[in-house]
């Protein structure tokens, strides 16, 4: 397991609710952020143009966390979607799961990116070149079926291909922008949360902002190999110190589903018994294997549902359980077949 942190969380989690001072310069390099309670008193803000604005700024409560709650009170379940390991497929996985819920009529999906450096959800719900809209109500996200919607930071960019190169104040900032101006509509279902690798503070920021409005819980993605496991035991144990429930482990590139017998051969050995046996260690639901059909790549790759493309793949089937696995955690009911 990951060692206890220096600070408590409880801390870090606070600090991530104070309020943000305007500033007249960058931060320095070693900056320890201008919400910190160290800001302005630190070796680093020795010279700073924003040492005086630092030292002086409130340091509570963000007030804006009330607009945020109100946002989201509409909203029925929140998931988010984490791994400790970059590269096991975690955007994949959460547009799979996306279309699995929605393949019930009846629910409206949204799908939250906040990998603000490598945004891919646009790309793979097939709607990269839409750009969002803002009215009265709000942000509008990006419809990509009746009952699906995206938002994302590639829709705001000037070019696809443009780098996000963002300290993080300025990628909280636009997380809770994201919480509290987009409207996703009355009576959203499910929002399902993409996060990137790690702990940091894209999920610092999301955990504290939707905190006072509740998060059902996460879905920590691995695949079967030690190296992954390693840092999705990280995951799990940032997890259970910012109090947040993991609702199930998925296992990602379980096998090698073959297109045309459908024979399925192992990828990456589960030297140490993959997710299955982590789930069993740590006492999390384990909600399901999904092996790797080569035809997800072309569906992500042309922005279309694998699970309507390609819905006689074991890889569909698998996905349809994840779903229904998921959904038993959460107490409900969904049509997945």
């Amino acid at each position: 397991m990951a060692p206890s942190l220096e600070v408590p969380m409880e801390s870090v989690m606070e600090d991530a609710l104070k309020v943000s001072p305007n500033l007249v310069a960058p931060e320095p390099e070693h900056c320890p952020g201008p919400e910190s309670l160290e800001a302005g008193k630190g070796d680093a803000c020795n010279g700073c143009p924003n040492q005086q604005i630092c030292a002086s700024a409130p340091k509570g409560p963000d007030p804006e966390i009330p607009l945020i709650s109100q946002r989201m009170a509409g909203v029925k379940h929140k998931i988010l979607v984490l791994s400790g390991k970059g590269g096991v497929g975690k955007s994949t996985v959460t547009s799979l799961l996306s279309h699995g819920f929605a393949h019930d009529p009846d629910k409206t999906v949204g799908i939250l990116d906040t990998d603000l450096t490598g945004p891919s959800m646009p790309k793979m719900m097939g709607v990269e070149d839409e750009t969002i809209h803002i009215s009265n109500q709000g942000w509008s996200p990006v419809w990509v079926m009746d009952n699906l919607a995206v938002m994302s930071i590639q829709f705001m960019l000037p070019n696809k291909d443009d780098a996000v190169i963002w300290r993080g104040p300025k990628k909280n900032g636009l997380i809770k922008q994201f919480l509290k101006d987009v409207d996703w509509g009355d009576g959203l279902d499910f929002l399902i949360v993409d996060t990137p690798p790690g702990t940091s503070d894209e999920h610092l920021s999301v955990n504290s902002y939707l905190r006072e409005s509740g998060i059902d819980g996460a879905v920590v993605v691995t695949t079967p190999q030690e190296v992954a496991l390693l840092d999705v035991r990280r995951e799990i144990s940032f997890c259970q110190k910012a109090g947040i429930r993991v609702l199930g482990i998925v296992e990602n590139m379980s096998g090698f589903v073959c297109p045309g017998c459908k024979h399925e051969s192992p990828i990456f050995p589960a030297t140490t018994g993959g997710g299955r046996a982590l789930a069993e260690e740590t006492g999390i639901p384990f909600l399901g294997s999904i092996p790797l059909d080569p035809r997800i790549g072309i569906a992500c790759d042309y922005g279309e549902s694998f699970l309507d493309s390609f819905a006689d793949s074991p890889t569909s089937k698998a996905v349809l359980q994840v779903v229904r696995g998921l959904s038993d955690q959460l107490g409900i009911k969904t049509v997945t077949e």
